[in-house]
């Protein structure tokens, strides 16, 4: 079995459609949707946070960062 985790759900994978801990019996599935997912992930949600996947084992994880270095929120009145 091979598993895609979500290291951390923010909010937007919470109002999603996806599923954390989603399992596949063939590891070129579940390369492939977390490939989607981290992609999906970083072009739609609302870009507070940069995912990255790292595969580990049997498990495709994507991690969450806060995106960029100057700690601005992406709302607009930081600057």
């Amino acid at each position: 079995m091979f598993t895609i985790i979500a290291d951390k759900e923010c909010g937007c994978f919470k109002k999603s459609s996806f599923t954390n801990n989603k399992t596949f019996d063939s590891k070129d599935d579940a390369l492939l949707e977390a490939q989607s997912m981290a992609n999906h992930m970083n072009t739609k949600f609302c870009q507070k946070h940069e995912f990255e996947l790292r595969e580990d084992g049997a498990n495709f994880a994507i991690s969450v960062e806060e995106r960029g270095q100057s700690g601005c929120c992406g709302g607009g009145h930081c600057s």
